[in-house]
């Protein structure tokens, strides 16, 4: 059987152009889960959705409590458009019941097969989210609306760019502020088969993989912070579109 769902092997970069330069480049893999797909795919000896297993799949790590479908649906009417009909989502798996998803990258095509969206879903280390969700028919472009990068200002802006996932993915992200690049960003993979085989040398090639990816963010800030960079301190999202009134009270506990 032949699926829609596979795995794509290859690097994810970062280039910052400015204050400082700083590039980063590393060995990593993501997972194409077509949703209709899950039910077989679940039958895999190490990948289990929605239960252990070696590599595995939650919905609890997207969909803020709802079904998959329901929660794309939703996002899709925000922006007036239809529901989806096929939805696939690119992301890292759970690695021994671990992940983090700095970026997941929903494909969202209509009824007769046509790309109607993409969903950029993006996790912060404060355990927060929020999606970005463009039409395919657009240009995809985006105000930054949510805090990621403690070493980068609110006031930016995205440009999206996809080679849609065939033989080959590509995700990149253009950050400028002031209409001047600041950082670019980039997933480049190749497809495999999504197989037990294929899961069980990914497992030996690049071991304890999403554990790697979230020291790699605490080692990187370190050489940022090295390099003088300052730190942009996160506050609450409600806080930061209006200022403070002023305390009138003191503190209480």
């Amino acid at each position: 059987m032949i699926l829609n769902s596979a795995i794509y092997v290859g690097h994810v970069v970062h280039q910052r152009h400015r204050p400082k330069k700083h590039h980063l480049r590393y060995r990593v893999f993501s997972l194409l889960i077509d949703l209709d797909e899950l039910p077989v795919l679940n039958r895999l000896k190490w990948f289990g959705h929605n239960r252990r297993a070696l590599f595995s799949f939650s919905d609890a790590d997207h969909g803020d409590g709802l079904a998959l479908r329901d929660w794309v649906n939703r996002h899709l009417a925000s922006e007036g458009l239809g529901p989806a009909g096929r939805v696939r989502l690119l992301c890292y798996p759970r690695i021994l019941g671990y992940v983090f998803n700095p970026l997941t990258v929903w494909f969202c095509d209509d009824a007769s097969g046509r790309p109607l969206a993409t969903i950029y879903e993006v996790h912060n280390t404060f355990r927060e989210r929020h999606s970005y969700v463009l039409p395919a028919s657009a240009d995809q472009v985006a105000d930054k609306a949510f805090y990621v990068s403690p070493f980068i200002d609110m006031n930016c802006r995205y440009e999206f760019r996809l080679t849609p996932p065939g033989d080959k993915v590509r995700i990149a992200i253009h950050e400028t502020q002031d209409d001047r690049p600041l950082l670019y960003a980039a997933f480049t993979g190749d497809r495999h088969e999504l197989t037990d085989a294929k899961l069980m040398r990914l497992f030996v090639t690049h071991p304890l993989m999403t554990l790697k990816v979230t020291a790699s963010i605490h080692f990187e800030a370190l050489r940022l912070i090295a390099k003088g960079i300052r730190i942009r301190w996160h506050t609450d999202r409600k806080t930061r579109q209006q200022p403070r009134p002023p305390r009138t009270t003191e503190p209480q506990g």
